[in-house]
């Protein structure tokens, strides 16, 4: 095994937010009721988009592909229940760009619901001992054709990074179940409640790439978590590293100067300095796919915040509307104000509920008027802290108020497109900038001025 430096457990730079994750905490998961129709959109990961393989009225079950990839980056979509297709539609993603969908309106009789779907999924027995009989390209491609993306948010098609090139040898796989957004407790749920297929599917990771090791980064915040991982893994030589409970550490970049003192180069990947990034719930999917030839058609989301009355942890149908979420929970407070998809240091405020969740969900947290109130913004007075806070050591408040200026050679040259949009800075900002927006239409103004 190669011997590595290995990081001080933290980064420079990050915040402290309140974590909040009190009010929906992972020991329960509940099985949301298979809903009347979903919606499942044809585009849910970094890449190409997909094209759909199916026409209205046709019956598709429980794990049909219904959408096929149109380029390698891309990953295919799959109907997440058993019913009857309807026309050709569009949705609205939470980042506001409307992508085709496939709708499905939901069979009487479905074939898994409840305690059997949750065991078809993640339960029963998760063998380990043997992974080394499949071929590295063969768990690549289950991957590809389960149409596995990572769960953690980037959704990033995960058989892509299990396709190491032989210039870039890999030596590390990380497992990452810090789940450092506020409110956020899917991924502590899973590593609770199922261990076995992280570890499962970590191992099968560790064999597609090559790696000589494999750890599972778990924030200092979830000991239940990294005590359940640390049984399920013994006897396998995986390691479980608890890490510094500070935000952003679930950042990919973040992560491999954390766990292993390697910094990754600005525009790079991890898989530049030998390390491999998958979250938790991308390593159980990929368990699945492998070892029972099952596609991703559910996940695990929190629906969360002082602006719901019961926040939960739900397995979810892929597709299903936000406002289904909602009314399982009890509804919405009578002074909630804002719905974000996912947390709120990086999600995007909804202006529907009948947005559907997409393989890149990993909550909706709903805020109360008291909690969205926020000061006016004032100039900024070069203060500093948003530097001091942003864990890539950019220059926040010199890209937002470039792009404001609508000088994308200038935000550019302060490398804007570097930004992880994690919004350490704005959380910090005394003149409340709205840094992390201005940074966003930067970016896309950037994309225009590309196609243009």
């Amino acid at each position: 095994m190669t011997t590595l430096a290995a990081g001080k457990g933290t980064f420079a730079g990050g915040v402290h937010p309140p974590e909040r994750k009190e009010l929906a905490p992972g020991t329960l998961i509940e099985v949301l009721p298979t809903p009347s129709e979903v919606r499942v959109p044809l585009l849910q990961h970094l890449g190409a988009p997909c094209e759909a393989t199916v026409k209205a009225r046709a019956k598709v079950a429980l794990g049909d592909m219904v959408g096929k990839p149109t380029g390698f980056v891309s990953a295919p979509v799959h109907a997440s229940v058993s019913g009857t297709v309807g026309r050709l539609s569009v949705a609205t993603l939470p980042n506001g760009r409307h992508v085709g969908a496939v709708p499905i309106t939901s069979s009487e009789q479905q074939p898994l619901s409840g305690v059997a779907l949750m065991d078809d999924i993640f339960g029963g027995e998760w063998p380990v001992g043997d992974v080394e009989r499949y071929e590295p390209k063969a768990i690549a491609d289950a991957a590809q054709e389960a149409g596995l993306v990572g769960l953690g948010g980037a959704a990033f098609p995960t058989h892509v990074k299990l396709r190491p090139s032989e210039e870039r040898p890999i030596d590390t796989l990380l497992i990452n179940g810090c789940e450092c957004e506020p409110y956020l407790t899917s991924d502590d749920g899973l590593m609770l409640r199922f261990p076995a297929p992280v570890i499962a599917g970590a191992l099968l990771a560790k064999h597609a790439v090559g790696a000589d090791r494999v750890i599972v980064c778990v924030e200092r915040n979830k000991p239940g978590a990294a005590g359940a991982l640390a049984r399920a893994a013994e006897g396998t030589g995986i390691r479980v590293r608890l890490l510094k409970t500070k935000y952003p550490q679930g950042g990919e970049k973040q992560l491999t100067v954390a766990v292993l003192g390697r910094e990754v180069p600005t525009g790079g990947l991890p898989l530049d300095i030998g390390a491999v990034v998958l979250n938790v719930g991308t390593a159980a999917s990929l368990a699945r796919a492998v070892l029972r030839g099952k596609p991703l058609t559910h996940r695990i989301v929190t629906v969360s915040g002082a602006g719901i009355r019961h926040p939960k942890n739900l397995l979810v149908p892929i597709g299903t509307a936000y406002r289904n979420l909602v009314e399982y929970c009890g509804g919405l407070t009578p002074d909630a104000a804002r719905a974000v998809a996912g947390g709120p240091m990086m999600g995007f405020a909804l202006g529907s509920l009948d947005v559907p969740v997409t393989k890149g969900t990993s909550g909706l947290t709903v805020l109360t008027r008291d909690e969205v109130r926020r000061a006016e913004e004032t100039t900024c007075v070069r203060c500093g802290r948003c530097v001091d806070a942003c864990p890539l050591r950019l220059v926040p408040t010199k890209i937002a108020l470039a792009s404001r200026a609508g000088d994308l050679d200038l935000a550019q040259r302060y490398h804007m497109t570097a930004c992880m949009e994690c919004g350490c800075c704005a959380y910090v900002c005394p003149a409340s900038v709205p840094l992390v927006q201005l940074i966003r239409l930067g970016k896309a103004e950037l994309q225009k001025a590309k196609k243009s």
